[in-house]
């Protein structure tokens, strides 16, 4: 008599299918975000996406973050915050000589003529700020040349001094203390013609950069 073999039931290509499909569909409603996570992620990436587009970027709540909090005069004459002036300091660092800067602003807080007075009281500041660099470098250099001067006719009299003033202990003397004193001062004087100015060049470059950049305002 022969053997039966009892065969359990396979499912069909069909059913695989559809169960893969419901898993899918149950992932897919379980992961799903709500609305304001969506909202939130979308607002942050066009932060991000704005932040790229430009060389210099900042980001603020209200026009007012740009200013002193201490000054309260209307923005053509008010002074601007340390911590925005600190902040285009280190971001311009290391850019070329064109700069771009972005000031990202809420779309609902922004007023045009408020803008244009904004972009003027910048540029005014990096304007007045580098004319003073530059005043200061000039006075460094008249000084400098003055104790030139002053160092060259010390000199002068030590040699004339040594023509008219017989070999001895005077002479010797005299020209102890002027010889010295005549080549500290011009040496002196050098040292503020060239050397001096030098640490200013940077700065005076930084506020000439930003006095011709291009600031724009974007919303956010």
């Amino acid at each position: 008599m022969p053997t039966m073999q009892s065969a359990t039931a396979q499912p069909t290509t069909s059913d695989k299918a559809k169960d893969a499909k419901s898993a899918a569909v149950a992932s897919h409603v379980l992961q799903k975000p709500d609305s304001t996570t969506i909202v939130t992620e979308t607002i942050e990436e066009e932060k991000q996406r704005l932040l790229m587009l430009s060389e210099i970027s900042v980001i603020l709540d209200t026009y007012d973050d740009i200013f002193s909090d201490f000054d309260p005069r209307p923005y053509d004459l008010r002074s601007l915050s340390d911590d925005f002036l600190s902040e285009l300091r280190k971001s311009a660092r290391q850019k070329g000589s064109k700069v771009e800067l972005k000031i990202m602003v809420p779309e609902a807080l922004r007023k045009p003529e408020q803008e244009s007075i904004i972009k003027k009281r910048i540029k005014s500041h990096y304007r007045s700020a580098a004319e003073q660099v530059r005043k200061e470098i000039l006075k460094m250099r008249k000084k400098g040349g003055l104790f030139i001067l002053v160092g060259v006719s010390i000199l002068t009299l030590a040699i004339v001094l040594m023509s008219t003033i017989p070999e001895g202990f005077t002479q010797t003397f005299m020209l102890f203390l002027l010889e010295p004193a005549g080549w500290f001062t011009i040496w002196t004087g050098f040292d503020y013609v060239f050397v001096g100015p030098t640490s200013r060049y940077d700065e005076r470059d930084f506020y000439h950069k930003m006095s011709n950049s291009e600031i724009s305002f974007v919303s956010y």
